[in-house]
């Protein structure tokens, strides 16, 4: 009866991690002029655009999860990246989740993407366009070796350093987050043009994709910024700290409720799509 009670409890809490959002059920952007509210893991996106399902420049994975949305300006930067990628290497680029139409929190999968100005790129540059199967059920390709510490140098191209300088380049990208060691691979092969490395952050997992953000845009007045990185390229102390044996934490997990949403997400929760 015991190990019965254990097994439900289980269950339960399985279903309540995997119960959708109030943003979830949205299906159509909130109509109005685009503004990007709250913050990168805490807010909304009012006047959210699709971005173009069709492209000779890049292809959209996972499009029944309906993942492919975002402000204006991120969508511009999409096309302007991967045109510039195609014509430098003739790959296309694979594009993952950016937001839901609405914005606003998912129930698993991301804490960020949230106000319409993150996306998610693969680190792979197909020059052949995978099938629809493929975009549906992709597999990543882990480029990070066992051990964390460097790259696969089998897996490693220069198009892919080409990729994350091009997009760390762009005049509203803020922040590139990849794996350490994905990081120090691209510090080893900057040479003197370093300015760039000071945008891409190291992060855990992000072994298969680069994790791009987007400044606030100037008309979004209640879109709030992150602090600026530290100085520098960030190929020091600060990069090797990632490397550090880390102990193991021996406090005990404290589950805390999400934030309250900024007033015009709640808002708008209220007034279009709240769920009894």
């Amino acid at each position: 009866m015991k190990t019965g009670l254990i097994a439900m409890a289980a269950l339960l809490l399985s279903v309540a991690a995997e119960a959708k959002t109030p943003w979830q059920e949205v299906t159509h952007p909130i109509a109005g002029t685009a503004q990007s509210i709250g913050s990168f893991a805490n807010g909304c996106i009012i006047g959210a655009q699709p971005l173009a399902l069709q492209s000779s420049d890049y292809q959209v994975m996972r499009v029944d999860q309906r993942r492919y949305f975002g402000h204006p300006e991120l969508v511009a930067f999409i096309y302007r990246l991967s045109s510039q990628i195609r014509r430098a290497t003739g790959a296309e680029l694979l594009i993952g989740d950016m937001g839901m139409p609405a914005g606003g929190r998912f129930s698993s999968g991301h804490v960020s993407h949230q106000s319409g100005l993150d996306v998610d790129i693969w680190l792979q540059l197909p020059r052949r366009r995978w099938s629809q199967q493929q975009l549906l059920q992709p597999q990543p390709v882990d480029l990070v070796m066992a051990g964390d510490r460097q790259v696969n140098p089998h897996l490693w191209r220069p198009e892919i350093d080409y990729l994350i300088k091009t997009a760390a380049q762009d005049r509203d990208v803020t922040r590139i987050f990849v794996n350490p060691a994905i990081k120090k691979q691209l510090c080893r092969e900057a040479g003197e043009d370093r300015a760039w490395l000071h945008k891409v952050r190291p992060w855990f997992a992000h072994r298969a994709h680069m994790h791009v953000r987007l400044r606030c845009p100037a008309d979004s007045l209640e879109c709030q910024e992150q602090d600026s990185p530290p100085a520098g390229d960030g190929c020091g102390a600060e990069l090797s700290s990632w490397f550090q044996p880390r102990q193991p934490s021996t406090k005990t997990p404290v589950k805390t409720l999400p934030p309250p949403l900024p007033p015009s997400c709640q808002a708008l929760v209220d007034r279009h799509f709240s769920v009894e």
